[in-house]
């Protein structure tokens, strides 16, 4: 029997679907770097490949279209998922995916002060703490001798900070609209990924930024296809899983994707990782850890 009193089975095929979905996300700076060789920058491969997606779940559950238009109030979080994976997609295929990650990870701490906004939840000593933590975290991850106040010192930086807060905002406005429907929650955040990528990445295009998209290939088109799948897999064994373990559980094993990060930047990216990435990391990962952790122990 598991801690939890269910059955083995039943408690660690959700645990390895969660890590199914930490894998996919841990390793995407890959093929978003793989189709930006090929000429596809990563915001028109986020814009199709959630596209694809968003195509599949109607063709798959055509009713989850009338369950979004039925709830109104999803239309922010389309909005919100939308500049997350923006932001982590566009993030990890210009910078250090580690980096990237791990300042995306400081999502707690935005957490904390969007759900006293919106949803009137108290910040205590200990939420506190753990912001300063992480924060210090972030400090030691981002300092360069010399440079002062240790600040975002490149756009990778920045976008890697405000996925984390675009992430953050995600999980408080599913919290809010948790009565919506699951499909209806579901098609909102791949809706959201094309809706905010596509014109984004045509008015930059349009204004010189960043590449038009390139002419059809075979090599591109079935590139961002099978990253779509990818990510719908990923997606679906969350919401799976995510049904069936406490959310402190839940929230804990989402860490494996920094290490999934890490590994694949070394092995895959030739990336180093400095002794201050490591150290940071580590304050970043136990305050997110924290604060995933339940706030009684269960029976």
């Amino acid at each position: 029997m598991a801690a939890n009193g269910k059955p083995e089975a039943a408690f660690l095929l959700p645990v390895a679907l969660l890590v199914f979905n930490a894998f996919i996300w841990g390793v995407s700076w890959w093929p978003f770097r793989q189709l930006n060789a090929l000429g596809l920058h990563s915001l028109w491969a986020t814009g199709f490949a959630f596209a694809f997606a968003t195509l599949l779940i109607t063709l798959w559950r055509p009713g989850a279209w009338r369950a979004l238009v039925a709830s109104p109030g999803l239309a922010w979080l389309v909005l919100a998922s939308g500049a997350t994976n923006v932001a982590f997609n566009w993030g990890v295929m210009i910078g250090e995916g580690v980096r990237v990650a791990l300042l995306f990870y400081l999502m707690p701490v935005w957490a904390a002060l969007l759900a006293r906004w919106l949803l009137g939840e108290r910040i205590t000593a200990a939420i506190l703490g753990r912001i300063a933590l992480a924060l210090a975290g972030a400090a030691i991850v981002l300092h360069q001798p010399g440079m002062g106040v240790p600040l975002p010192s490149s756009l990778a930086d920045w976008l890697g900070l405000s996925g984390g807060v675009a992430f953050a905002t995600v999980n408080v406005l599913l919290r809010r609209n948790a009565a919506a429907s699951d499909e209806a929650r579901t098609l909102a955040l791949f809706v959201g990924g094309g809706a905010v990528a596509l014109p984004l990445a045509a008015l930059l295009a349009s204004s010189g930024a960043i590449a038009t998209v390139p002419a059809p290939a075979p090599a591109w088109i079935a590139g961002t296809a099978a990253l779509a799948l990818a990510l719908l897999a990923g997606n679906v064994a969350l919401q799976h899983a995510a049904a069936r373990l406490p959310a402190s559980v839940t929230a804990l094993v989402m860490l494996s994707e920094i290490v999934f990060a890490a590994l694949s930047s070394v092995w895959l990216g030739g990336e180093a990782l400095e002794s201050r990435t490591l150290a940071g990391g580590a304050m970043i990962v136990l305050a997110a850890a924290l604060a995933a952790m339940p706030r009684r122990a269960r029976p």
